[in-house]
């Protein structure tokens, strides 16, 4: 991987996880750059999620997706990686965020804001 290429992903990194912040949680990088492995995501903080973070211009989501999916798979010694959805968090220059995700994972997300939204509305009922 080129330098600048690298440099690119670490900012996008970064700015990731800024915005995650941003939003109230607690994101940062993982440690992969720097030899050690606490986890082969990008960045760690949203539970139950595994990111996968792209900072390009051309983004191939598929082979990115897949990335995150295979990086995600536990082994024996990965209790960590159980259970988390796999996401592509993406950004072209200029543009916003992009969360990309399978769309059986969305679904599952979806139906836990809908029962969230529906006991919601019956204690305000």
């Amino acid at each position: 991987m080129a330098v600048n290429s690298k440099q690119k992903g670490n900012r996008g990194e970064r700015e990731w996880a800024a915005y995650c912040r941003e939003q109230g949680y607690e994101v940062r990088r993982t440690q992969q750059y720097a030899g050690g492995m606490e986890e082969s995501a990008d960045c760690i903080g949203l539970p139950y999620i595994h990111q996968e973070v792209k900072r390009v211009e051309k983004l191939n989501i598929d082979d990115a997706l897949e990335q995150a999916k295979e990086d995600n798979e536990p082994t024996i010694n990965d209790i960590h990686k159980l259970n988390k959805i796999p996401i592509v968090a993406h950004r072209r220059n200029g543009k916003q965020w992009k969360v990309t995700m399978y769309a059986d994972d969305w679904f599952e997300l979806y139906h836990e804001w809908e029962a969230g939204k529906a006991i919601q509305e019956i204690k305000e009922g």
